[in-house]
């Protein structure tokens, strides 16, 4: 695995009371460049443990003299979100992985159709930057509750002008993804619900499967804590209530490859040889679940799960 960055926050403000945007510059020397549509992990220090979350890196690809994250608050999670809006501050210390790209922009569609729900911005908003510099034809469906998550609103108002739709309840799909031009591609991002339907209506419509591309905010829910068997290396280690199975297997010093950390990119896919599991992920079939299972969110049901480690 790619060795971490050191970066450090150099500017923060509030887009809307659940919203954050931070700046992060390197520490030394120069970040890396990166492609529309990437995200980077971010390094938390929680009192459980180190926490990795994956956040989409909002700034433009043509300019890599920083990064920029937009962090919504959620009042369910595990930590990482609080802990990025109360405590980190202008001049503190980050650690966060390379850019990965699990949701790339497509160069050579004729027309780039953009649904957005709530915090689903933030890929878009490197997307846009990069549709801009190559006068790429555009248009942005913004799903969003009005002064609470409609982060960026205003700029993209200013960048878009009519080609920028708003809405404060689900627009009709069926309207937005019907009789589009030959080589339209289409990207949502957002809630789950969300993505099922759109998924849904532009199959009914007849897109091919090959011009829709999606990403979901997913990541590890808490759960009842379990016990962990590694079969092959003879250990035996507990799950938290509050940590993933993939952070109890770092925490051990397994190194498991990883992008997503939300069970969609299938780097971590993991043989599971006995337990009961509670699969969480948007990547394995139902019949590749009854033998492997996603660490980074899938959780033991009962109280003992074996995995081929």
């Amino acid at each position: 695995m790619s060795a971490a960055l050191k970066v450090r926050v150099s500017a923060a403000r509030m887009l809307t009371p659940v919203v954050r945007e931070i700046t992060l510059k390197p520490c030394a020397g120069t970040l890396p460049g990166f492609s529309p549509g990437s995200h980077v992990q971010v390094h938390l220090p929680l009192a459980e443990g180190k926490v990795r979350n994956a956040y989409s890196l909002t700034s433009d690809p043509a300019d890599n003299r920083h990064y920029r994250i937009a962090v919504r608050l959620q009042e369910t999670s595990r930590g990482g979100s609080h802990y990025l809006h109360r405590h980190v501050r202008i001049g503190d210390s980050l650690e966060i992985s390379p850019p990965a790209n699990l949701f790339a922009l497509h160069a050579t569609a004729s027309l780039h159709i953009l649904i957005a729900g709530g915090i689903g911005i933030t890929p878009f908003m490197a997307y846009i930057a990069a549709l801009e510099q190559r006068q790429a034809n555009v248009e942005l469906h913004y799903l969003h509750r009005p002064g609470l998550s409609d982060a960026y609103i205003e700029e993209l108002q200013q960048r878009l002008g009519s080609r920028l739709h708003t809405y404060s309840a689900r627009p009709d799909l069926g309207r937005i993804l019907r009789s589009r031009p030959l080589g339209s591609h289409l990207y949502t991002c957002g809630p789950q619900p969300l993505l099922d339907a759109v998924r849904q209506q532009a199959k009914a419509l007849g897109w091919p499967q090959s011009r829709v591309h999606w990403e979901a905010f997913s990541a590890a829910q808490p759960g009842q804590p379990f016990d962990l068997e590694l079969v092959r290396s003879g250990r035996h280690l507990r799950v938290g209530a509050e940590q993933s199975l993939l952070e109890a297997l770092e925490s051990a010093g397994l190194q498991v490859p990883n992008l997503c950390r939300g069970g969609v990119c299938g780097q971590c896919m993991t043989r599971h040889v006995h337990g009961e599991i509670e699969h969480r992920d948007h990547f394995l079939s139902p019949a590749e679940q009854a033998e492997f299972l996603m660490p980074c969110v899938s959780r033991g049901c009962g109280p003992c799960v074996s995995l081929d480690l």
